[in-house]
């Protein structure tokens, strides 16, 4: 490919390429349950601005463009709740994902004391589920997302860290 992906911390200028690829890389998602009306997808930018201030939010890029992100923040119980996990379609299965979402689990460890990992996806979204279950996340129940579709709710021990890549 001629350059490597990098892995860095989000910045307030990010926001924009972030919000611009979570709506190309959810679209298949919502195809999945034939729901264009996925937080991913109705979220605003200011939304999106007021993540990468404030929570855990990493990048991936191919020299300036940013090509996958990752977000997560601590909550009431100290479990870190991770989502809106994506890559850039052209560039999936690459380990991307794994190698945003060990940033992002190392992080929220370190600097924000998260004891627990937990992440949602759709109950249909099998390569999701791969990912997921490889890099050591079992399913622990399920919930109804705002937007109704069905999601699979899976967690992971702080310190068990898979392969990445």
């Amino acid at each position: 490919m001629g350059m490597s992906v990098t892995i860095s911390v989000a910045t307030e200028q990010d926001a924009e390429q972030i919000f611009r690829l979570q709506y190309l890389c959810f679209q298949s998602e919502a195809a999945l349950y034939g729901n264009y009306r996925i937080d991913p997808l109705v979220q605003t930018l200011d939304s999106v601005r007021q993540e990468v201030a404030s929570d855990c939010v990493f990048v991936a890029r191919l020299g300036d463009e940013v090509v996958g992100s990752v977000r997560g923040k601590v909550t009431e119980d100290g479990a870190a709740a991770i989502g809106k996990l994506c890559v850039h379609p052209r560039l999936q299965g690459h380990g991307i994902g794994a190698r945003l979402l060990r940033a992002a689990e190392a992080a929220l460890e370190s600097e924000r004391g998260a004891t627990t990992f937990r992440l949602l996806t759709g109950h249909r979204s099998e390569g999701n589920l791969r990912l997921y279950r490889r890099v050591g996340y079992q399913t622990v129940g399920r919930a109804k997302g705002d937007d109704g579709v069905e999601l699979i709710v899976l967690e992971k021990q702080a310190g068990q860290y898979a392969q990445t890549a």
